[in-house]
């Protein structure tokens, strides 16, 4: 009766070695080498680019969420039943309930603007000297002129991007042509009105750099025939995430009937198009890692045909099944594990400089990667998600370690007798 041979304990110094013999191509076992090495490149961009692509994703609703937030309200409160004229008062009210940082009354109306050089249509904000003040985006970001006295004069403040289109710089004359303007027997007339150019300012996304213009609240009510009222109540709050928990305290703190439109409903179709984009992104990706994955059950498939003399004697010599399988095990993990950290180093330093690689590119080939007009940001943001990137890190091991698995076990499988039947 014979019995199973112990062997040694398991990963012995033995097992180690004989994976890392065959990890080493000869002449002849040239073919399967570069299999390892195809499956080896495979991961490696695979895992960095989904790195890279989660990263960029991230960065990007980041910015926009930053840049939409810190222009548009987390809460729009709007009138029902009768204008909104009452709005200093329902303001003041609003702005003292806990977690609310500005409430910022504001008209809204589309208007073109027109320099001696160029024109573009606009949306003007009508708004208060003192909250224009407290939007970090735009008191932080003046790169011409001042915000002081705002309210005074009757001056704009326009985006880099509609300075440079307009040719107009702070100080220059900007005529603003309203399509609804005063009421005569043959209907509305164009309103058409000078005005300075007081600021100019930089948020960084291209489209609101290009078609917001402010104008003072009580100027913006008068061009716009408001008469007394405005359109809305801009609410900023300290946590966008919790705007659901201030809808009923700003509804009472309005004291009057209000309809409120939070930034989620209002930007619903474009995050909700970013998030099928990026899970889109995610699973073409993870494809990637698949297909090196399959590379590595053929590179040993193959490797354990070419080693099956190998095997047998090993087999004869008292090397346990246990011992077989895990010496291929050790071999295709391998090729993972190498891979996966080549790939998470090679994706971590594409991040940290992915601006830089982007202007790089855009001078090395000439053409403009990135557009602003297309993708509304000025740079290429990219951010790193610690959770995101270890969970890409686990699939691409756990691949790596599930494609060494039959490989090794048909290893082990290997019946010494028939491998040596004909040597």
């Amino acid at each position: 009766m014979t019995h199973e041979p112990t062997g040694t304990r398991p990963f012995a110094a033995f097992e180690w070695m004989l994976s890392l013999r065959y990890l080493r191509a000869r002449r002849k076992e040239g073919f399967i080498s570069v299999i390892a090495g195809f499956s080896f490149l495979g991961i490696l961009l695979g895992v960095a680019t989904l790195i890279v692509v989660l990263a960029v994703m991230n960065g990007f609703r980041k910015e926009l969420l930053d840049k939409i937030l810190g222009l548009n309200g987390h809460l729009l409160v709007q009138p029902l039943e009768s204008p909104l004229n009452d709005w200093a008062a329902v303001a003041e009210r609003i702005a003292k309930v806990p977690g609310v940082t500005l409430a910022a009354p504001v008209v809204v109306g589309q208007a073109l603007a027109s320099s001696q050089y160029d024109s573009s249509g606009v949306l003007v904000h009508g708004i208060r000297a003192q909250d224009l003040g407290r939007l970090g985006s735009i008191a932080g970001n003046i790169r011409q002129g001042t915000l002081d006295n705002f309210d005074a004069g009757q001056g704009l403040a326009i985006g880099r991007r509609l300075a440079e289109k307009l040719s107009v710089h702070a100080g220059d004359r900007l005529t603003m042509v309203a399509p609804r303007g005063a009421v005569t027997v043959m209907g509305y007339t164009p309103r058409i009105k000078p005005y300075n150019t007081a600021a100019v300012f930089e948020i960084g996304m291209s489209e609101y750099d290009l078609g917001i213009v402010f104008m003072a609240l009580p100027e913006a009510q008068a061009y716009f025939n408001r008469g007394e009222t405005v359109d809305g109540i801009e609410v900023y709050t300290n946590d966008p995430d919790r705007v659901d928990e201030f809808r009923r305290q700003v509804s009472e703190a309005a004291g009057r009937p209000i309809f409120m439109i939070d930034w989620r409903q209002r930007n619903r179709t474009f995050f909700g198009a970013l998030q099928v984009e990026r899970n889109v992104m995610f699973l073409i990706l993870t494809l990637i890692l698949v297909v090196a994955a399959l590379n590595i059950i053929s590179g040993l498939i193959m490797l354990v045909k070419d080693k099956g003399h190998d095997i047998a004697i090993l087999r004869t010599m008292g090397a346990t099944q246990g011992a077989v399988m895990r010496v291929f095990l050790i071999t295709g993990s391998s090729i993972g594990v190498v891979g996966t950290i080549a790939g998470f180093i090679l994706g971590l330093l594409i991040c940290t400089n992915v601006e830089s690689i982007r202007q790089f590119l855009s001078w090395a080939t000439g053409s403009r990667i990135f557009p602003e007009e297309l993708y509304f940001l000025s740079h290429l943001p990219a951010q790193m998600d610690p959770a995101e990137t270890i969970a890409v890190v686990v699939m691409a091991l756990t691949l790596s370690f599930l494609a060494t698995l039959y490989p090794s076990w048909r290893a082990a499988r290997l019946d010494p007798v028939e491998a040596l039947r004909y040597e």
